[in-house]
């Protein structure tokens, strides 16, 4: 496996765990444990910035002349990198509704 396989193969794990955290954050809202939650979503976020960091390096890459080959698996990484913000944007907004629907933030 070269290096850049290696990086892609690093940002799908990262997106992956970061969207997995960001799902248990929900888990840990719908239970009221929203310091849980808060913990997760921090966690997600440090994941899924190590995701993007990757793929910035990846980009650069690019851009500084290196060809970069669009392969499947490429594909597949920017696919879950994205669903992972998606997931945690989401995620940021169900535990603000879930507080706000057992009394703890008002908006």
């Amino acid at each position: 496996m070269d290096r850049q396989e290696e990086t892609i193969f690093q940002m799908i794990l990262h997106s992956g765990n970061g969207k997995s955290l960001a799902m248990e954050a929900i888990s840990f809202a719908r239970m009221d444990n929203f310091s849980e939650a808060e913990n997760a979503l921090k966690e997600a976020e440090k994941e899924i910035n190590e995701a993007h960091r990757l793929q910035t390096a990846l980009i650069q890459e690019e851009v500084s002349g290196k060809g970069i080959p669009v392969s499947l698996l490429m594909v597949h990484a920017q696919d879950h990198l994205m669903t992972a913000i998606t997931v945690k944007e989401l995620a940021n907004e169900l535990i603000r509704l879930y507080r706000k629907m057992n009394g703890g933030e008002k908006e």
